[in-house]
């Protein structure tokens, strides 16, 4: 086993048994109270715990990402092609997106503490359409491959 295997399956060792102390004292701390002080300092720390390990996730994601893209010239290539299909899609999706304030129930607290702004508004719609763009392009994908194997 190399240095560097080595030190990473020590380091997940380490996050893993972390993060089993932090959700047996989590359990060990559920009350009925949800008012509990204990339990929601135990709640705040596993949360604080779980943006820590997304964060360090993305991290080792983006940059081995960015490793294989340096020693691999043709990964490049595809990397850059995709990272402009994402751009286009990101663009087309704020352009149709509205920036109105949708009515519903309960809307009014919302607008009120200044959670819910038009620009707000415009950003989740941009996401919603570009959830659809992508959708519909994946479906269409998955029939395309489906239909062109008939005919090889």
């Amino acid at each position: 086993m190399t240095k560097t295997n080595r030190f990473v399956t020590i380091l997940l060792w380490g996050l893993l048994l972390i993060s089993a102390i932090l959700v047996v004292s989590l359990m060990a701390n559920i009350s009925e109270n949800d008012q509990d002080p204990t339990m929601g300092s135990w709640i705040n720390t596993n949360l604080v715990w779980a943006y820590i390990l997304v964060a360090i996730g993305a991290g080792v994601a983006v940059i081995s990402g960015l490793l294989h893209m340096f020693t691999d010239k043709k990964a490049a290539k595809g990397g850059l092609i995709a990272l402009a299909f994402f751009a286009i899609v990101a663009v087309i999706s704020y352009s149709l997106a509205s920036d109105a304030i949708p009515q519903f129930i309960g809307v009014d607290r919302f607008i009120n503490d200044g959670t819910l702004t038009a620009s707000v508004a415009k950003l989740v719609d941009t996401g919603l359409y570009a959830t659809y763009i992508l959708l519909g392009l994946a479906v269409l994908s998955i029939v395309f491959s489906s239909v062109s194997r008939l005919f090889k």
